[in-house]
């Protein structure tokens, strides 16, 4: 859980730090940093619903492997 955390905290500062250094304001700079990484969230996961899909797809004993 600590890395999660430490990751949150990084990727805010990250999207707020580009954003102020892009626009030069620290509203807009907050805004992305809140938007930005929730937008986020929801993309990885709807990308991680595709790409299981996918590999199931692509393994016909994929049941099998899990079982054991």
């Amino acid at each position: 859980m600590t890395k999660t955390i430490t990751f949150a905290i990084l990727h805010f500062s990250v999207a707020f730090t580009v954003t102020y250094l892009l626009t030069g304001s620290v509203v807009i700079g907050g805004a992305i940093a809140l938007i930005e990484p929730a937008v986020n969230t929801v993309v990885f996961y709807f990308h991680e619903k595709v790409w299981q899909r996918i590999q199931s797809h692509s393994s016909p004993d994929a049941s099998l492997k899990v079982a054991a």
